[in-house]
């Protein structure tokens, strides 16, 4: 394998992670118009958590570091924990396409952690990308239409903003534990952690638990646990530990983008001649944020 199809490797999966998340969005649409979501929540976390039952075997010959596990609880609180209560209660006030442009803030956060925490350096170029893609991140969201389904999208697009910031500190503290763990138990934590604390929301007063199988909110949080929390996790996980973190972070801006497309395929959503050129200049400024410069090193930008 040569070292441009290794340096390729960490990008299609970003962009496939990419692709996985925003199509939660809508997914979590769906599964709520069924089951309450603390239920919605705690059964993606539960089916991901089988899914690494058969790897147990091979975790348990991990050489743990006690001084790690307050970086895997930090990481397993941030997301799913907090990240995931955060994200139903924005999904419930606004929109999926909104809610997904929102994400546009993570690159920016993810880059001043990494910078103060990890001591990643930030280049101009990756900067100027970020910029880019954050204008472009705007500019869909003030060309987007206000819906029933967003009762109240300025509170529910708060809410997505704080879970922007878990996943900061998720991502940051990822990176960090990457270097001594493979993504793939990494990932399996955070399913494991998540299913124990989401267990005893399901008997909160207010929580209606709902047994009944309901087609397509069923087959909407299978496909959280297993395609989102199993396979975009790993992806990003997997990529987090190859390349920088705030690198990483700028394929985020893809979310907005490929959210709006979904919504337009599955949910009948339509796309102004204004909001294509938006998704042209998101798409331009994360290409600009996860370009290398080869002419100099990366110059840090305090």
């Amino acid at each position: 394998m040569t070292d441009k199809t290794k340096s390729l490797i960490p990008a299609i999966s970003l962009i496939f992670a990419m692709l996985l998340w925003s199509s939660s969005f809508v997914a979590l649409k769906l599964a709520f118009q069924g089951y309450h979501p603390m239920q919605v929540i705690f059964g993606r976390m539960f089916i991901a958590s089988l899914c690494f039952v058969a790897f147990i075997p091979t975790f348990c010959k991990i050489n743990w570091r006690y001084r790690d596990l307050k970086y895997l609880v930090f990481m397993a609180f941030c997301e799913p924990c907090l990240y995931f209560i955060l994200e139903a209660k924005a999904l419930q006030l606004t929109s999926a396409s909104q809610a997904g442009m929102i994400t546009a803030m993570l690159p920016l956060l993810v880059a001043v952690l990494a910078w103060v925490w990890l001591k990643e350096s930030i280049s101009r170029q990756t900067l100027a990308g970020f910029s880019l893609a954050i204008l472009g991140a705007c500019w869909l969201s003030f060309a987007s239409e206000s819906t029933a389904s967003s009762p109240n999208p300025l509170l529910g697009n708060f809410y997505e903003f704080l879970a922007m910031i878990c996943a900061a500190g998720y991502t940051v503290s990822l990176k960090h534990l990457s270097n001594n763990y493979p993504p793939l138990f990494l990932t399996a934590f955070q399913a494991f952690i998540g299913s124990l604390f989401f267990f005893p929301f399901l008997f909160l007063p207010g929580v209606d638990v709902n047994l009944s199988w309901q087609p397509t909110p069923a087959l909407a949080v299978i496909y959280l646990g297993t395609f989102i929390t199993l396979g975009a996790y790993g992806c990003y996980n997997y990529s987090v530990s190859r390349i920088p973190a705030s690198r990483a972070a700028g394929y985020i801006n893809l979310i907005p983008v490929f959210g709006i497309v979904l919504g337009t395929v599955i949910l009948n959503d339509t796309l102004n001649f204004s909001q294509w050129l938006a998704c042209g200049l998101v798409f331009c400024g994360v290409w600009l944020s996860s370009k290398t410069n080869k002419s100099s090193t990366q110059q840090a930008v305090s």
